[in-house]
């Protein structure tokens, strides 16, 4: 072992010195590997997190001592190595140890061209990162002896002081600068945005430098064996020959040979040696180092050296191929392919994606809460939507916020933009279930409906027809089409969801209302579904106009004989589900929204509901106002409208059970799951209860059929939460809906709560907008209570949540710690939940095992 110190101390890679990530970094430890597997690495010299804090501290290091290790004329470089690659750091600086003195050496070993350019380098890239002096200053591309010294006289006079000839004072001013630059606010900043925590540690490497260039075949480069962007078996990479002579380097990219390229010469084909010994390097990384890395090389008169080995980078696409092409060739098991891939990036997979290299002009910035994307034609209305839809163009529809009675609208568009609104609004909770792009809360822009314009936060003005792309991974607003990237559904993405679900120790299902939200949920590998909010099939125009009727009915016999004319499509919306799911669970929530959320608000819609009704206006403004409410989200909804009104529950129980015995008579014996929304009380479900069992008696006398059905609660208010010892004698299942939960716990509006909740997120005052990531500790502790008082009632109820917390990672490792039985979330949510939830069975087992 080798190890200096004066104040600070550095250690030589070798093979057998103790570097680890944790202390040196990733990029120390990856060289360290290297050197093991007998690859030519340049001599390194690592400096610790610890040093280089120190340093940054105005602590000395021994520059000459540490030189001395690289020889009598050291010429070096200095690289970052953070704990994380993707955490980025500073720029890394080549050539230190370039002055007068070695400039006059190369010019005669090398030529005057090749010397002038690695003096010119050196002092422009010293000049800018450590003196921190002007870019514009140090532009010059053509290396000749007049750029070097004019390079060095605007050093000379910005600085007041000519520039450093010393290599040992060019080091230490590096490493200094480096350290710095790596505390620096905006540097800190910026690597906590990529995940690295506040106090992330800095090494430093000072490596021997490889010019790459002289006589012989001589060059640099850097290569990889797999495509980043589709994990496919690929050479990719680039090689600058310098080996024509001394005036090599006289052109400012030398001859740039491009390993696989139509427009030039391929490397194979010119140096098949040299391919040959990346391959066998690549090959050694591959296996001992059990990742695609791609390797910086340099080549001088014909000798390979490897400067340096990273993780080649990656879209979530070509991480997955890449993760599953390792484990099928035995280079690691299933389990560590699973535990490579963030769940978060697989959604990336299931939509069209805007290709990340290609140009985008943003217009607007909003929330991404549906990921995806999509370009079409702005349309502003939900009837707009649904002609644009007719005519074949796609559209976006932009709102600014969506009710129920744009869900139509949102069926028909290619994506949706809303003003308001945060990642449970009704526009994003109801875009993730269909699978649109949507971005929500774009408070830089200004819908004007009057004048048909959109305004953007630059003042320029859009109107219906204009084209734009939305961005639902990103939340950019993008104007006009872009390229894009198709969904990545293949082998290798099914082969993971396959070894996922093995691994998974918790239920993953999925909240789907229609048929189509079923398909999806079945593709996907859903254990079932969680949710179907019934309401939302009551939309579809012929339905809607029943529903008009139904609530302008007399009274209770009328109500009864209008929704008679709404059994038959309930009953065959069941009876898909229940053939689509195919034995799978269903659960089934009864009707929860208020009544006036189907009435129209404005004066058009007012006077045409009144000619469809055969109504004067007046009587149909009357019946508007009377179900208006000051709070209709806390007011008659749920299972206070089904005790208030209960034929809307009787008409879709009795459709359950006919569906129940059609779709039984064709396969395995359906056992349907019907939820009750908004409890509140326990004589709330003891009512409900009652009239369903009396429901299910008829049915079964009228069919002369036996069949099994499940009734629960949906817990979505604190009282719920408390009194669950109470409910559960009732329920064979507590289904918790965080989304309301959360709003009545905190005493807030989810569709407002994006006004402001970035500035408490950002002071503090919330770790995490509650609606997005579940708030363990107040909403947290009310699902344990509510859990453990129900199973103390009833040991055998199943539990579950089925917000849109459900896909999230957080919320299902709460879950299974808390012996939840199953999670529920949409359905291009569940490849993303049931992924999370097998790396969390890898790696902690339930509390309850």
């Amino acid at each position: 072992m080798q190890k200096h110190a004066d104040i600070v101390d550095f250690v030589e890679i070798t093979a057998e010195e103790h570097i680890s990530v944790a202390h040196h970094g990733m990029r120390a430890k990856c060289l360290q590997r290297l050197v093991r597997l007998d690859l030519p690495v340049p001599r390194t010299v690592a400096l610790s997190f610890d040093a280089v804090r120190r340093i940054g501290l105005g602590e000395r290091v021994d520059a000459r001592d540490l030189l001395s290790l690289f020889g009598p004329a050291p010429l070096v470089s200095v690289r970052p190595s953070s704990e994380n690659t993707e955490w980025g750091g500073p720029a890394s600086i080549l050539n230190i140890g370039m002055n007068d003195a070695r400039h006059a050496q190369l010019c005669e070993t090398h030529g005057q061209a090749a010397a002038d350019a690695v003096y010119l380098r050196f002092i422009q890239s010293f000049a800018v990162h450590v003196a921190r002096l002007d870019p514009d200053m140090f532009e010059e591309d053509d290396a000749t002896p007049e750029s070097v010294r004019a390079a060095l006289d605007a050093y000379a006079e910005e600085t007041d002081e000519a520039f450093p000839q010393d290599p040992a004072t060019q080091l230490l001013e590096v490493l200094r600068s480096m350290a710095r630059a790596w505390g620096a606010t905006t540097a800190r900043l910026l690597r906590q945005a990529r995940g690295a925590p506040a106090d992330a540690g800095l090494g430093l490497l000072v490596q021997d430098m490889a010019l790459g260039f002289g006589t012989g075949e001589s060059g640099s480069g850097v290569i990889q064996f797999v495509d980043g962007a589709t994990g496919q078996r690929k050479i990719i990479g680039r090689y600058l020959s310098q080996s024509q002579g001394r005036d090599a380097l006289n052109r400012r990219d030398g001859s740039l040979y491009l390993i696989h390229d139509d427009r030039g010469e391929a490397l194979e084909d010119r140096l098949p040696d040299l391919i040959a010994r990346l391959k066998r390097v690549g090959d050694t990384c591959r296996i001992n180092l059990r990742e695609e890395m791609q390797v910086d090389f340099t080549l001088q008169a014909g000798e390979l050296k490897i400067l340096d080995a990273v993780r080649v980078p990656r879209t979530a696409r070509g991480a997955v191929r890449i993760a599953v092409m390792l484990a099928d060739e035995g280079i690691i098991p299933r389990e560590e392919a699973l535990t490579r891939i963030e769940p978060r990036a697989v959604s990336e997979l299931l939509h069209r994606q805007v290709d990340p290299s290609g140009p985008r002009n943003v217009i607007a910035h909003g929330i991404a809460a549906s990921p995806g994307a999509a370009t079409g034609r702005l349309v502003f209305g939900s009837a707009a939507a649904q002609a644009s839809a007719a005519r074949g163009e796609p559209c976006i529809l932009v709102r600014r916020e969506t009710t129920p009675e744009d869900i139509r609208g949102m069926h028909a568009a290619a994506a949706v933009m809303t003003e308001r609104g945060g990642m449970t609004s009704h526009a994003a909770v109801i875009a993730r279930g269909l699978g649109v792009p949507c971005v929500v809360g774009v408070s830089d822009i200004r819908l004007v409906r009057r004048d048909g314009v959109l305004i953007t936060a630059d003042g320029r003005k859009l109107h219906e027809g204009d084209i734009v792309t939305i961005d639902g991974t990103s939340g950019q607003v993008i104007l006009g089409p872009v390229k894009m990237l198709e969904p990545a559904l293949d082998d290798a993405f099914k082969a993971l969801m396959n070894w996922a679900e093995d691994a998974c120790d918790i239920g993953v299902r999925a909240n789907a209302d229609t048929p189509a939200d079923a398909q999806t949920a079945r593709r996907f590998g859903a254990d079932g579904i969680g949710l179907c909010r019934t309401e939302h099939m009551f939309f579809e125009e012929d339905r809607l106009t029943v529903m008009h009727e139904m609530i302008f009915a007399a009274g209770p016999d009328d109500r009864a004989a209008v929704l008679e004319r709404l059994l038959p499509m309930q009953r065959d919306d069941f009876h898909r589900l229940f053939e689509i799911m195919q034995g799978l669970p269903v659960c089934i929530r009864l009707f929860d929204p208020p009544l006036h959320e189907f009435l129209p608000q404005s004066r058009e819609g007012v006077r045409e509901l009144a000619e469809a009704l055969g109504l004067p206006v007046s009587d149909v403004n009357r019946r508007v106002q009377a179900l208006s409410e000051f709070n209709p989200m806390l007011g008659m909804r749920g299972v206070r409208l089904g005790i208030a009104v209960p034929e809307i529950y009787d008409m879709q129980v009795r459709a359950i059970f006919e569906a129940t015995i059609e779709s039984s008579r064709n396969g395995a014996p359906v056992v349907p799951e019907i939820m009750i929304p908004l409890v509140s009380a326990m004589r709330e479900v003891e009512l409900v209860k009652t009239r369903i069992d009396s429901l299910a008696a008829a049915v079964r006398t009228e069919r002369g059929v036996d069949f099994d059905y499940r009734l629960g609660v949906m817990v979505e208010t604190p009282r719920a939460a408390l009194r669950a010892h109470e409910i559960a004698q009732y329920a064979a299942f507590l289904s918790f809906g965080t989304n309301d939960l959360t709003q009545m716990t905190y005493g807030l509006s989810r569709d407002d709560a994006g006004r402001f909740m970035g500035s408490y997120v950002k002071q503090g005052v919330f770790a995490e907008d509650p609606f997005h990531i579940l708030d363990t500790d107040g909403v947290g502790e009310l699902l344990l209570m509510g859990a453990e008082r129900g199973r103390q009632a009833r040991p055998d109820v199943v539990l579950s949540i089925c917000g849109e917390h459900g896909g999230n990672s957080e919320s299902i490792d709460f879950c299974r710690r808390a012996g939840f039985d199953y999670v529920s979330c949409s359905p291009f949510r569940v490849p993303v939940a049931r992924l999370a939830a097998a790396q969390l069975a890898l790696g902690a087992p339930r509390l309850s095992e």
